[in-house]
């Protein structure tokens, strides 16, 4: 017999809150439905539950569109109407900000774009049978399916042809980066075909194999608002392209105006911020640790003919600021500023400071030892990844 429980609040991870003797986080649940619930795990201060029925539904609730959804591990949030899952991750990130940071500021209206069919970058796992697909939730099985509605079209059409026409077995991933010439990543210890064409006959323009391109071309190519921007297959870039090109924009008008000012874009991949804001800052440098994303970076800077912007390979801990910046941009990965780096950031403070994240938690955290020397003009989600738990944010501030 199951738990009967009223969801209260969402919180990070997919879960909902729920309160009986303890705290108890739910899969599956809507905030204010009623549901019956299954106790999966106890913990000293919490639990975690997933339903086993809805006793009352809330109004937001919808029906998933993916047949695997629930055993696919994918995604977490299909069955929640598009803009209340907005509302939630707004909700999680301003309990971020109040409770981790103790920052008072709402966010503003959340940069959104397409819910479906937006990823232009995709990660597949492959079983020992060459089955490729995604892991099942809190497991290494492989859930296969026919087309995922995450995925750009191009690219369930690429995974298609995969399946019909080339090798897989041996493999234990599938990176596919679908520009405007779509290119693959392979890996896996155990793969021993003798040929790669068979990818290249699927439709594939270039072909890597762990730390080596195989056949074909080293690179696919997005537009960024009138750009060229390159990857290779082992440079990261935004899976949901076209939110990025508006996130992009919408960066650039925030800071301009940008005549004559010199920007410093760390953790700055092939440059996807630093090459839109080299065409109007007077000087712009751009500091990666991947020697690929380097590569890539420099590649753009040629091909957009940019004069006054120059790719430095770096981590951002080692790399010596030296001098005054009129904006600096960071992009962190998920955990977020080192201590080196904050350091830094209050000793040679710019005018503005453009903070990029993917862990509201960490953001927080960040921004409460920034307002040392910075206020916060605003904080914004993106939401970058649709029908998913997470979240991910751009800030704005000013040096006092």
């Amino acid at each position: 017999m199951g738990v009967v429980l009223k969801a209260v609040s969402p919180a990070y991870g997919g879960y909902t809150i729920a309160r009986d003797e303890k705290v108890i986080l739910i899969k599956g649940a809507v905030p204010g439905e009623v549901v019956e619930v299954e106790i999966v795990e106890k913990k000293r201060d919490y639990s975690t539950a997933r339903v086993v029925s809805v006793v009352e539904a809330s109004e937001h609730r919808v029906e998933p569109p993916c047949p695997v959804f629930g055993v696919c591990g994918g995604c977490q949030l299909q069955f929640i109407a598009y803009e209340k899952q907005t509302a939630m991750k707004d909700e999680i990130l301003l309990d971020s900000l109040t409770r981790i940071g103790g920052i008072d500021i709402a966010p503003g209206p959340a940069l959104t774009g397409e819910q479906w069919h937006y990823r232009r970058r995709a990660q597949f796992k492959v079983g020992p049978a060459g089955d490729m697909g995604f892991f099942r939730e809190a497991s290494r099985d492989v859930v296969t399916f026919d087309a995922c509605p995450l995925m750009d079209e191009s690219i369930n059409l690429l995974t298609e042809k995969i399946k019909k026409q080339c090798e897989t077995r041996g493999l234990s991933e599938i990176h596919i980066a679908s520009g405007d010439l779509p290119v693959v990543l392979l890996r896996g210890r155990d793969y021993t075909a003798g040929s790669f064409n068979a990818f290249l006959e699927a439709g594939f323009s270039g072909v890597a194999f762990d730390k080596t391109i195989v056949a074909g071309s080293g690179s696919t190519s997005f537009d960024l608002n009138g750009m060229s921007y390159t990857v290779s297959p082992w440079s990261f870039f935004q899976a949901h392209w076209e939110l990025n090109r508006s996130v992009v924009d919408f960066m650039v008008s925030e800071l301009m105006p940008l005549s004559g000012k010199r920007v410093l874009d760390l953790y700055a991949g092939a440059g996807n911020f630093a090459l839109p804001l080299a065409r109007q800052a007077g000087e712009v440098t751009a500091v990666e640790e991947n020697p690929h994303a380097v590569d890539d970076g420099i590649r753009n800077v040629r091909l957009n003919e940019l004069k006054h912007c120059k790719m430095v390979r770096s981590s951002a801990e080692k790399f010596k600021i030296g001098r005054k910046y009129d904006i600096i941009v960071l992009d962190p990965p998920r955990p977020g500023l080192t201590g080196d780096v904050v350091k830094k950031l209050l000793e040679t403070p710019p005018d503005s400071l453009v903070y990029i994240s993917c862990n509201p938690a960490t953001l927080a955290r960040d921004l409460k030892k920034l307002t040392a020397k910075y206020d916060i003009r605003s904080v914004r989600q993106i939401d970058f990844f649709p029908n998913t738990f997470h979240i991910e944010s751009i800030a704005f501030l000013t040096v006092r």
